[in-house]
């Protein structure tokens, strides 16, 4: 394995942890602002909708720091592109 498919990996793990807790929350956030599921009683829909418009450029980048490296090192191990 190459020092590159190396760090693709660590980055790989390093930001699925992050996305393990901001995807729930972007969802419950969601849910709160419509008030489903009786979530708008947990939070209120302006304390709901503040908190998912944060949330907006976390998940976009941790997203993008996550699948474009799995992407890359998922089509090395499947022979598409030679290390």
């Amino acid at each position: 394995m190459s020092k590159t498919s190396k760090v693709m990996v660590t980055l790989v793990r390093w930001t699925g942890w992050p996305l393990l807790l901001i995807v729930p929350l972007f969802l419950f956030t969601g849910y709160a602002i419509t008030g489903r599921y009786g979530l708008g009683v947990v939070l209120a829909e302006n304390e709901a909708l503040t908190l998912h418009r944060l949330l907006h450029l976390p998940l976009i980048f941790f997203f993008l720091a996550h699948s474009i490296p799995a992407v890359y090192v998922s089509m090395m191990r499947w022979g598409w592109i030679k290390p």
